[in-house]
């Protein structure tokens, strides 16, 4: 029998941030808003848990503005093809995992840039699941394009959320961040939401949170398998819901890279430039089982590996990328959680970019 591979796509698959690279490109000052929009987006899913709102969010959130200025389907095809940036070893890290097991990608990316992907690693759109949407669909007036443009240039000159350790309400924020969140509010769900272009937020369901998870349990259904049987790896906020799942029904969840959402939520971090530990890891799950992969990694140095029944050509390989210190790949327990977060984050920023990695 078979196991399955479910990996989110940026971040353990690319080092790209499409969505924020998209806004970056089109929009003035597009990267500043992104992060705004980011931590609100944060905010609304993680502290106030707002009910209808679930991480990953923001790429319908950002799509009224990028219509403003003029972004087409054709165009983000088009960027998402030539901005591609991909993990080194992924193509072969795939190509092995889809031997030995059944592989799913599951992404809060528009569909624009996984086909995109799809194409550039020869994986299947099919077993993928992403964000649907079609921005030639919408049409705006010039009135309406200039009101987004007013309201984008407002968000570029707001404060960056940062939320506070243990906050769980509004009022744990400072004043200056509580008035930020307040008037982001009035933007998205008063103002927007009553502009023509507000029926993207009601269309536009992007694959995040909650909509992850139910992409495990489909793809459980799809191949027949138990949930005990999946291993699933992410990175992010919107990785927690579907990490949540795959580990309270005995699957393996892996933190590649993550930030302190996805380390916090995951049975093992990994820190890594390179994907073959995601190869190593895999190919010990769907060769052997969880409890064999969490002693493996229990015991992550070369002489325990070179002993160890995983695939002797991912080893030699990794040794050769490595041959004085292994990747860092630790089992999470809450003594270590809080620096493996830290450090995972940190490493984070490295792998791709500071503006990206602090990033939800």
């Amino acid at each position: 029998m078979k196991r399955v591979f479910i990996s989110d796509c940026e971040g353990p698959i690319s080092k790209n941030d499409n969505a924020f690279e998209i806004t970056s490109h089109f929009i003035p000052n597009g990267a500043k808003i992104f992060t705004v929009i980011s931590g609100y987006d944060d905010v609304l899913a993680y502290v106030l848990k707002r009910p209808g709102y679930k991480a990953g969010d923001t790429l319908k959130l950002i799509i009224p503005f990028l219509k403003a200025y003029g972004l087409t389907d054709q165009k983000m095809q088009e960027f998402s093809a030539q901005s591609l940036v991909l993990i080194p070893n992924i193509r072969n890290t795939l190509h092995h995992v889809r031997g030995i097991a059944h592989a799913f990608i599951v992404s809060t990316s528009y569909e624009h840039y996984i086909k995109a992907l799809c194409q550039a690693l020869n994986f299947p759109f099919e077993n993928t699941y992403c964000t649907g949407v079609s921005i030639d669909k919408y049409s705006v007036t010039e009135d309406e394009k200039a009101r987004l443009m007013a309201l984008a240039r407002e968000i570029s000159q707001m404060h960056i959320i940062e939320i506070p350790p243990e906050a769980k309400s509004l009022t744990d924020f400072p004043e200056k961040q509580r008035k930020t969140i307040q008037r982001l509010d009035e933007i998205f769900w008063r103002e927007i939401a009553n502009l023509e272009s507000g029926k993207i937020f009601r269309e536009v369901n992007p694959i995040g949170g909650r909509e992850k998870a139910d992409a495990v349990r489909d793809v459980a259904k799809r191949v027949s398998i138990d949930l005990a049987d999946v291993i699933y790896v992410g990175d992010s906020i919107t990785d927690v819901e579907a990490f949540r799942l795959v580990k309270e029904n005995g699957g393996l969840t892996v933190s590649f890279n993550g930030n302190q959402y996805a380390v916090k939520s995951a049975e093992v971090a990994v820190l890594s430039e390179n994907s073959i530990v995601t190869a190593i890891v895999a190919d010990a799950f769907c060769r052997f089982g969880k409890q064999e992969t969490l002693s493996m990694v229990e015991n992550w140095n070369r002489e325990a590996l070179e002993k160890s029944s995983v695939s002797q050509t991912l080893l030699k390989r990794l040794f050769e990328l490595y041959p004085r210190e292994l990747p860092k790949v630790k089992i999470i327990t809450n003594e270590n959680m809080e620096v493996l977060a830290k450090e995972s984050s940190e490493f984070r920023k490295k792998v791709r970019g500071e503006a990206i990695g602090r990033l939800g």
